[in-house]
């Protein structure tokens, strides 16, 4: 059993110092065994990752189906969170944004249903909706709210202006955006803005799609892998970002840690130096992995080990997108 802490995200949210990304349950990144997929969940509140994330875009509902059958028996010890606003094929990039207010509710009950609750704890808007103001999409998703079915509010890879805009109309709980050693855009208006506004941050693709784990391979990547889609696994990056990876294997090398923990474990310190909460999400279908990043909540690194690693953005070689209209990538 593996000790996990707890954190407040924000007023009234309290989760585990470390979640799990169940994107990894559908088949995103290649089949996946529903059995073990299902084992692994179970495992990962087993040892005390009791922060769950998942996307009713995930495997077009697949995600949260298999969240739903785990949350049969043990809704109580966890904290859910799930998303709208993606409609479409996010594996082969054709999907579009719907936050319109009459959708809010729509999407939710369909969610709901596949995750067989009647509440969840904290609902994300996927992403901002560029023609509806993110005012009214918000609003719509406080009138859930005061309907009982959601309890906290998210956005996801919105800009610190959203941020701000959207906190005046309801208090927002968590931004959820990619960060992490190789994906830092997000420093420069959005986490301060979160810090400014006490909004937890929840950094989704912590490990860089498992780049950053050291066990990615691109010999075995299955044709509809999520990852053939992003510029930095394409050949002209690797040769480049594969120089990433073995600094942060040398940092892992001097803390008897692996590449995974040295990543999530910078993570949680970038978050302290913010001065805001930070809980990161990573995702696997393996129960072992979900383990190995869980010892990442126990592990310190060194000024120096940090220092280190703050560099290797600069060296990163493509963008963290397909589609960088989709991201916030350092917008205010």
């Amino acid at each position: 059993m593996t000790n996990i802490p707890t954190v407040q995200l924000s007023e009234g949210l309290t989760v585990s110092a470390q979640g799990y990304g169940a994107m990894s349950v559908a088949p995103v990144y290649g089949p996946v065994d529903p059995a073990e997929a299902l084992a692994t969940l179970h495992h990962a509140i087993d040892i005390g990752v009791t922060f769950i994330d998942t996307a009713n875009v995930y495997g077009d509902g697949a995600s949260e189906i298999a969240v739903g059958t785990v949350l049969k028996e043990r809704r109580d010890e966890v904290q859910l969170a799930t998303k709208f606003g993606l409609v479409g094929n996010i594996a082969n990039g054709r999907r579009s944004i719907n936050g319109k207010p009459e959708y809010v509710g729509l999407a939710l009950d369909e969610s709901l249903s596949r995750l067989g609750v009647d509440t969840v704890d904290l609902y994300y808007l996927h992403r901002v909706d560029p023609e509806v103001p993110i005012e009214d999409t918000v609003g719509a998703i406080a009138e859930q709210v005061k309907a009982g079915k959601v309890r906290h509010i998210g956005l996801s890879e919105a800009t610190g202006d959203e941020l701000r805009r959207a906190s005046r109309v309801h208090p927002i709980a968590a931004i959820q955006s990619e960060w992490s050693i190789w994906s830092r855009d997000v420093e420069k208006h959005v986490v301060p803005a979160a810090a400014e506004l006490g909004i937890g941050f929840v950094p989704y693709s912590p490990v860089g799609r498992g780049f950053l784990t050291g066990t990615y391979d691109p010999a075995v990547l299955g044709d509809k892998d999520l990852r053939r889609r992003f510029p930095r696994f394409g050949d002209d990056a690797l040769p480049s970002n594969l120089k990433v990876l073995d600094v942060v294997r040398e940092v892992a090398a001097e803390l008897d840690a692996t590449p995974a923990q040295v990543s999530l474990a910078w993570l949680d310190a970038k978050g302290r130096e913010f001065g805001l909460p930070s809980v990161s999400i990573p995702g696997t279908r393996f129960a072992a992995r979900v383990t190995e990043n869980a010892g990442a909540v126990a592990l310190t690194l060194t000024e120096g080990q940090i220092a280190r690693l703050d560099l290797l953005a600069d060296l990163t070689v493509g963008e963290r997108t397909a589609d960088p209209t989709w991201v916030s990538l350092g917008r205010e």
